[in-house]
């Protein structure tokens, strides 16, 4: 009951984390690169200063022995920043080439995308009452969010890069962390060097396409450099916490609870920067934390269920012989090993 607790405890305060930072950074982003903000409209190039800051925290956090260092090879990590980096380009260029409410609908697509593709990756099925909460979910942001909607072919083939690439680098965090038996931080130091030396050396130029400005000509302002560097201290937890919770949970309920960040985005876009509030605005935020809601009931009845299935039947240890038993007791070791990797450390159960 205790180690429960603990672990409930843990679970609640990833989720804070992210969704704190998650909606911190929004707003350091607005005051960053709108109109009557400082103008930075480089959004790829704060992308990679991004995860420059997070390489060194992680650089510096290993150096000082606050995670253990495990080794990865080299080719999961480049595909894993190629998929992540092509993630982070995909959506800038559906914002620039799509309506707000084209993007949108592209950004809700991904829980339907991510539970496809987990199924066709990993064979993994959800309960009646998993699918339904999606849907109340996805009805719900889409009632808050969507507004006009225009469709072009160059912005859907944007989306459509987005969509999936985004999806698979959500799946994958939890699956490199499963296969290599490594925990979010020490994962996330691996890929964010990778990912900050690409995007440095492509920022400039995507951006440079995305909206027809030079890095170079910028004019930096003390006050832009101190909301730049907020952003990029926001981004270090928001990275962090990512990470953790998708290892923690799983990329679809990443992204269905996640929604609940763009709930916080409304009613802080109201109270901090006048944004029109309507009642499909209102309506469209409780649908969308029913779901939320249901979804948690419905992960819960699942669990539950698992739990209740029968027992598998005991089998006689003389009918293995000695390898065999040795098999499986070091594949048992090993999934319980896996089952519980927060910020580096490993808790066997």
């Amino acid at each position: 009951m205790a180690s429960e607790k603990k672990n409930a405890v843990s679970d609640v305060g990833a989720w804070a984390m992210n969704v704190i930072s998650s909606v911190g950074i929004i707003m350091a982003n607005k005051q960053v690169m709108s109109d009557q903000g400082y103008d930075f409209r480089f959004a790829t190039t704060l992308t990679a200063l991004h995860f420059t800051l997070t390489a060194l925290v992680g650089f510096v956090s290993a150096a000082a022995g606050y995670i253990p260092s495990k080794h990865v090879p080299f080719q999961d990590l480049f595909w894993f920043s190629l998929i992540a980096n092509t993630s982070i380009v995909g959506m800038n260029l559906s914002l620039m080439l799509n309506s707000v409410g084209f993007y949108q609908i592209a950004k809700l697509s991904m829980i339907p995308v991510v539970c496809v593709l987990e199924w066709i990756l990993h064979s993994k099925t959800y309960t009646r009452e998993v699918k339904t909460a999606v849907v109340v979910v996805v009805l719900g942001v889409g009632i808050c969010t969507v507004t006009d909607v225009s469709v072009n072919w160059k912005g859907s083939l944007a989306a459509l890069v987005a969509v999936i690439s985004t999806s698979l680098q959500q799946i994958f965090i939890g699956s490199l962390q499963k296969k290599h038996n490594i925990g979010s931080f020490d994962l996330l130091s691996k890929t964010a060097p990778i990912q900050a030396a690409s995007l440095l050396l492509l920022g400039p130029f995507v951006d440079y396409v995305l909206n027809g400005r030079n890095l170079l000509e910028y004019n930096l302002t003390a006050g832009s450099i101190f909301f730049i560097g907020l952003s990029c201290f926001l981004a270090v937890f928001c990275n962090i916490s990512q990470y953790l919770c998708i290892g923690r949970f799983s990329a679809v309920s990443f992204q269905v609870l996640g929604h609940m960040k763009t709930v916080c985005v409304l009613i802080l876009g109201w109270v901090l920067f006048d944004s029109r509030l309507t009642v499909r605005n209102m309506l469209g935020m409780v649908m969308a934390v029913v779901g939320m809601i249901i979804y948690s009931w419905a992960i819960e009845v699942a669990k539950a269920s698992t739990r209740a299935s029968p027992p598998i039947p005991a089998l006689k240890e003389d009918s293995f012989d000695n390898e065999d038993v040795s098999l499986l007791k070091n594949d048992l070791d090993s999934q319980n090993k896996a089952r519980d990797i927060e910020l580096g450390r490993e808790v066997t159960k």
